[in-house]
């Protein structure tokens, strides 16, 4: 419906839940090898609803939604996050036809790696079509939002998204990766402040990350897995 992602929001409750409302959709992907890259494949679907609350402590029994494991847990989620602009915050470099920024939130989703080499390389060379439109798909894949090709116009080149969440598993590290937040849902501190607004950007569900409420891949050094047994 158009203007619903309005009415989309992510609230970061204090040393607790992310609490989702909006009817925004929930479902599972899968970080997938496919030759030199990766590809998202389709995991679980979730009913949809007006309010949910997914589990951001990583001790939950019903993941990807709270239980209220972080009272007796004893969480911390204090967020550490800037509240700077990406643009503040991240690094330009200039190609041919291309530019790229880099804020360096990497959640080693690894989709950065394309057939004929990582996004950054693939900038450089962007005056060769093949590379360019592999620059573009490699940053646009980037679940985090770290990397951000932008045409010599200064425009972004950016995947359109509706809004949705995404809980992203990745059984090639064994592990189960963080939560992709897509098309431009609004993200609200537990203090009442709203980070910047993006169209991607990659949340820590395991309660490791340093850097939250944002994945700083963690997940992968702590072996986090939402699977039982």
């Amino acid at each position: 419906m158009p203007g619903s992602e309005k009415k989309c929001k992510i609230k970061v409750s204090k040393d607790g839940p992310y609490i989702v409302s909006g009817n925004v959709p929930l479902s599972e992907k899968i970080i997938t090898p496919k030759g030199k890259t990766y590809e998202y494949k389709d995991g679980r679907n979730f009913p949809v609803a007006e309010k949910y609350a997914l589990c951001r402590c990583g001790q939950s029994e019903s993941h990807p939604f709270c239980d209220g494991s972080h009272i007796k847990a004893g969480f911390n989620g204090t967020e550490r996050a800037s509240q700077e602009s990406y643009e503040k915050r991240a690094e330009l470099l200039k190609g041919p036809e291309l530019d790229l920024m880099d804020d360096g939130r990497c959640v080693f989703a690894r989709f950065c790696h394309r057939e004929d080499g990582k996004v950054w390389g693939l900038v450089e060379n962007s005056d060769v079509p093949k590379l360019r439109e592999e620059a573009i798909k490699g940053a646009g894949d980037c679940p985090s939002g770290r990397l951000t090709v932008f045409d010599k116009t200064g425009k972004a080149i950016e995947p359109e998204f509706e809004p949705a969440v995404e809980i992203l598993q990745d059984p090639e590290n064994r592990v189960s990766g963080p939560i992709f937040v897509k098309g431009n849902i609004p993200i609200e501190c537990a203090d009442g402040n709203v980070y910047e607004t993006r169209n991607r950007v990659a949340l820590c569900r395991c309660g490791r990350s340093r850097n939250k409420p944002f994945c700083d891949a963690g997940h992968v050094s702590a072996g986090f897995t939402d699977k039982k047994g």
